[in-house]
């Protein structure tokens, strides 16, 4: 593949929501330009780019892959990002690299949940923004409908460019707005066609609203805008090419991913209106003295790049990265700004799909890979040794679906645990903890299929079967009242030395502390060397409370009498005699169960406010308030027992059609409610006879 100099170079990313075309288009795409030698389909698992064994089982993407075409003298790189929100991170790390979006929508489906996510996205990192109609020719198509609906919903920015040519209610090509030329597809390769007398009022209507847009990018096309003067179509691209670069102006393509139509029109709308690296603002790098700096694509400055992806495939470890400044070349050593080691690039490829082509060199803005990094993780910056800078890494979603996970034949754990590692490389979305507390290995994520697909993954690579279960709540136990002159007595005799330890201890509960030991012997009755044993036998047996085996906490003991012997009493008698006093003592005391409450924040639409509020006070969620935010939507906070949130990423999104969000960190532990500690209990019981059994 050829060498192509920043401003030959579109980075363009693909969006939208599951099932809208983003994988089928750039199956188009790569076909029409001679990139591959047949047309991919999801259905007969083809597809050049969604290639992995679990997106062919399951027909829809996973992993963003890139797509580098070569077309008219440019260099697109696309990215082709998964629609399915449970895989939102591999869409951050392809946003990270973009320098535009395009966002897929069907002429039959027209505005979904994902559109308007990925509208976000774009809005949210200020990339330009254009919109591609597919299954433009299918039976019950609405582009008209659908270009009506972005326009309301998005605003006028929305600006038709590629329209389909229509005989009745059959699409037959398309038009180009701009040029009033039209195009069809015959034989599988891009011809004129007539325009029919009946579309030229629309034609003219579309042209007006392209003058419009194109008139904002400079006070002269606005003052011939106003003179109604006639725009050649030159500068109608280049007021377009600036209304994207600004924001101003969203333009619409339309086309058929399986007949080919519109998908060179679209090609050549991406080559004039899309920015290259060189238009975007540069970006912000810190060195190592903490001075903030910018970074600006120029091909003549010092090798800067960004890794913004990692894949395990059967040749190996991939790294793919964005080079911000300067060129990388094979053999070229950089540094790891993050971990201060060398790295050699060694042989750096262009990938596409699962193929991979060796390059020498890949310039200032592109996309490549390299091959096994020794400490090089997704979101890294590799500069020059005399150039230490780093920039701004990739922002994931934090996890919000748990699931506990254990190996199906015991004594796979260690392989649960090295497999998930190796996965955190290619997918640093997720999450692994493993609670000492409830014995279980919690893994996080966005969602049920993200989980899901963990799982197959660690089958099929790594040879271990799991489980999966809810993870186990880390409940707490406390006393309400005060007792007083609790006997615990150790005595045991067998022979030489025996063992003697006799402590009273009086247990009240306590507010600002877990636990507090204090001493008010008096006379002696217990030396003064045993004191730290009683206090260390207290501590051992509040790891274990009496109503279902979770820690003590908010317990204060004092020791007030007992009796020692000279011979027998040693330091494990008198931890034994604590521990009998606590056993004697904390039932009699009231103890409760204490849950762990969070502080949850909800982010939905006004529409959807009745249903999330009634969900809340289903599980005993107490509402706080609601704040309207900045982008139209409101935030409900409330507090919520953590065991009624651990399916709520899932039952947030059935209830909201995916449009809502949710932040939730644990805050305090209150007391549970009498049935829900009794269901506690019984629940515990039953787990302590299966791990004896």
């Amino acid at each position: 593949m050829a060498f192509y100099p920043v401003n030959k170079i579109k980075n363009i990313c693909l969006l939208g929501h599951g099932g809208d075309g983003k994988t089928s288009l750039a199956e188009s795409i790569l076909f029409l330009t001679k990139q591959v030698d047949r047309l991919g389909k999801i259905s007969d698992g083809t597809t050049a780019l969604d290639y992995d064994s679990e997106e062919i089982k399951r027909q829809f993407s996973i992993s963003a892959s890139v797509a580098p075409i070569e077309y008219e003298g440019y260099k697109i790189n696309l990215i082709d990002t998964p629609g399915y929100f449970d895989f939102a991170g591999e869409v951050m790390q392809a946003l990270r690299v973009a320098d535009a979006g395009l966002i897929c929508v069907t002429a039959k489906s027209g505005v979904a949940v994902g559109t308007e996510k990925a509208w976000k996205y774009l809005s949210d990192r200020k990339l330009p923004r254009m919109f591609y109609v597919s299954k433009a020719d299918e039976e019950n198509a609405r582009f008209y409908k659908v270009l009506e609906s972005l326009r309301e919903k998005f605003g006028v920015s929305v600006c038709p460019v590629v329209i389909p040519i229509l005989e009745g209610d059959k699409t037959v090509g398309v038009c180009d707005v701009i040029s009033k030329k039209g195009y069809k597809m015959d034989g599988g390769k891009l011809s004129e066609t007539a325009i029919p007398a009946s579309m030229n009022d629309m034609i003219e209507e579309y042209r007006a609203m392209v003058k419009e847009s194109a008139a904002e990018a400079s006070d002269e096309m606005m003052e011939k805008f106003f003179n109604d003067e006639e725009f050649t179509d030159e500068e109608l691209y280049t007021g377009i090419h600036a209304g994207v670069l600004s924001g101003a102006v969203t333009p619409v393509f339309c086309g058929s991913a399986f007949t080919g139509f519109g998908t060179l029109s679209l090609l050549n709308g991406i080559i004039r209106f899309a920015p290259s690296p060189n238009e975007m603002p540069g970006e912000t790098g810190v060195k190592e003295n903490g001075e903030t700096v910018e970074v600006k694509y120029t091909e003549n400055g010092p090798t800067i790049l960004e890794v913004f992806k990692t894949v395990a495939d059967q040749y190996g470890r991939f790294s793919f990265f964005k080079v911000v400044s300067g060129k990388v070349t094979s053999d070229m050593t950089l540094v790891n700004s993050r971990t201060g080691e060398s790295e050699k690039m060694g042989h750096i490829y262009v990938v596409k799909g699962k193929k991979n082509t060796e390059v020498q060199e890949i310039g200032c803005g592109d996309i490549g890979a390299v091959a096994k990094l020794a400490g090089t993780k997704t979101g890294d910056t590799l500069c020059g040794a005399s150039n230490a800078v780093t920039l701004k890494g990739i922002d994931f979603v934090k996890p919000c679906y748990s699931q506990a996970i254990s190996p199906k034949v015991k004594g796979n754990e260690e392989k649960i645990a090295t497999g998930l590692t190796r996965l955190k490389d290619e997918d640093p979305s997720f999450s692994t903890e493993q609670n000492v507390e409830t014995k279980q290995m919690v893994i996080s994520g966005a969602g049920d299929i993200h989980i899901d697909v963990l799982c197959s993954k660690l089958k099929n690579k790594f040879g271990v079967e799991v489980e999966l279960s809810e993870p186990r709540v880390p409940y707490r136990e406390k006393i309400r009242k005060k007792v007083t002159l609790i006997e615990g007595k150790h005595k045991k005799q067998s022979g030489g030395h025996g063992q003697y330890g006799h402590v009273k201890m009086d247990f009240e509960p306590i507010t600002d502390h877990d636990f507090i030991f204090e001493e008010k012997i008096f006379g002696g009755s217990v030396p003064k060397n045993f004191h730290p044993a009683v206090e260390k036998g207290i501590r051992e047996s509040m790891q274990h409370g009496v109503l279902a085996g979770y820690p003590m906490v908010g317990l204060k003991a004092t020791l007030v009498d007992g009796s020692y012997h000279d011979v027998d009493s040693n330091e494990l008698s008198f931890k034994m005699a604590a521990r009998l006093a606590y056993k004697a003592g904390i039932p009699q005391a009231g103890p409760v169960l204490l849950e762990p409450v969070g502080h949850l924040k909800v982010f939905v639409p006004d529409s959807y406010m009745g249903d999330v509020i009634g969900d809340l006070n289903k599980r005993r969620g107490r509402v706080l308030g609601m704040t309207p935010t900045d982008d139209g939507q409101q935030m409900v906070e409330a507090d919520v027992p953590m065991a009624e949130i651990y399916s709520y990423a899932i039952d947030l999104r059935s209830m909201t059609q995916g449009r809502g969000s949710f932040d939730f960190e644990f805050d305090r532990y209150e007391e549970a409610p009498a049935n829900v500690q009794q269901k506690i209990i019984e629940e515990a019981k039953l787990i302590a006879t299966e791990e004896e059994e």
